[in-house]
């Protein structure tokens, strides 16, 4: 028996440093979080002033920002990785969502063999240049040079992947489509009584003939030039019908 719990001893202390060892790489695991929303409102310049106060406050920035002429803008926003779901939150306060695309990535282990690289890299680097600064051989020296230049490169290159890495990993991504709309879609209304449903309907008749007001207007803003030269040739055409009479 006393064997028995002599062998279990160091098992269960493995076990517990392997379950250590779980939670640290949780812990420091690399995570990219990208996010595509589409958003409308009622407010388009309420709404963009808010969005744009919005990631200030959380110490964000505006990597892009695309403004159309049909009351639509397309944004992609960076804000540190720890304000990434308080942002979400506050642009549903702020919008309407219609849409939202989540995707997460983990880079923990092209993040670290990256950085275990770089170490080795380095280590190397430091070896050479000590070499070099034995070599007296000038056919060693070349050769040692030409080894450290390429080494320098590597170095430079892993460095800047890391970089990268670490901004990805710091800085959330969130893409965002904001639309202005004259009513917002897919919005359920509570059950009405029978004045507030003809209250309604004559609202809606009233926006749909107001709409296609509008839509003739528009309409005639892009045609008016053959209008009116068609206009002019009608009215010089039947002068001339006129005088022939």
């Amino acid at each position: 028996g006393m064997n028995g719990a002599m062998a279990m001893a160091p098992m269960e202390s493995e076990e517990a440093q392997e379950g250590g060892g779980t939670d640290s790489r949780l812990q420091d695991a690399k995570m990219i979080y990208t996010m595509d929303m589409q958003v409308e409102t009622t407010a388009f310049d309420d709404a963009a002033a808010g969005l744009r106060q919005l990631v200030e406050d959380m110490g964000g920035y505006f990597e892009t920002a695309s403004v159309y002429n049909y009351g639509g803008d397309y944004y992609t926003i960076r804000v540190p990785a720890e304000q990434y779901q308080n942002l979400l939150t506050q642009v549903g306060k702020l919008c309407h969502i219609v849409r939202q695309e989540e995707n997460s990535q983990n880079i923990s282990e092209q993040y670290y063999d990256t950085e275990s690289r770089l170490v080795t890299q380095q280590t190397k680097l430091e070896r050479l240049q000590t070499l070099l600064a034995q070599a007296e051989n000038m056919e060693d020296i070349i050769t040692i040079e030409s080894a450290i230049s390429d080494t320098e490169l590597t170095i430079e290159q892993l460095t800047g992947t890391l970089r990268s890495y670490d901004s990805l990993v710091d800085y959330s991504t969130v893409n965002i489509s904001l639309e202005e709309v004259y009513q917002l879609s897919n919005v359920e209304e509570p059950a009405q009584g029978f004045a507030s449903r003809m209250g309604a309907a004559f609202r809606s008749g009233w926006n749909g003939f107001v709409d296609v007001l509008e839509g003739l207007a528009v309409l005639l803003a892009y045609i008016w030039v053959p209008v009116v030269v068609l206009a002019v040739g009608g009215v010089i055409a039947w002068r001339v019908l006129r005088r022939r009479r």
